[in-house]
């Protein structure tokens, strides 16, 4: 007889674009934000940042999608991904890229093995600090 196939759901946290989250969010799951971050993001999940969020920190995640406005270091293990209509003004750490014509950034990209890059999401990354 066949074993029962078991399979993990991970929670999705989504913020709104009415809610500005000061300081630090961490999860294990997958996160969609809409709103405003000012502070560290931590996902070792899939971070999607929406067209009209904006993020004034730094981003850590095992997957992303840009298509929001971020000031910040973003690090991303495996897939980085710029939609259209992101703007980015910091550097850019990820395993692999994907940039849509029209997305726009300004800063360091540093591509890598997946190796490389694991290791960052470990929540141990410093705050950012907010002027």
């Amino acid at each position: 007889m066949a074993k029962p196939v078991i399979s993990e759901v991970k929670a999705l946290n989504t913020f709104a674009q009415d809610t500005k989250i000061t300081g630090e969010v961490a999860s294990d799951g997958d996160i969609r934000l809409d709103g405003v971050l000012e502070g560290t993001l931590n996902c070792k999940g899939r971070v999607v940042i929406g067209p009209e969020a904006r993020v004034k920190g730094s981003i850590f995640a095992n997957t992303a999608e840009i298509m929001g406005n971020v000031e910040g270091e973003i690090t991303v293990s495996d897939l980085l991904s710029l939609k259209s209509t992101a703007l980015i003004v910091g550097d850019l750490i990820m395993g692999r890229f994907s940039v849509e014509p029209g997305a726009r950034f300004t800063g360091i990209c540093k591509m890598g093995g997946n190796e490389n890059n694991q290791n960052l999401l470990e929540f141990s990354a410093p705050s950012a600090e907010i002027d």
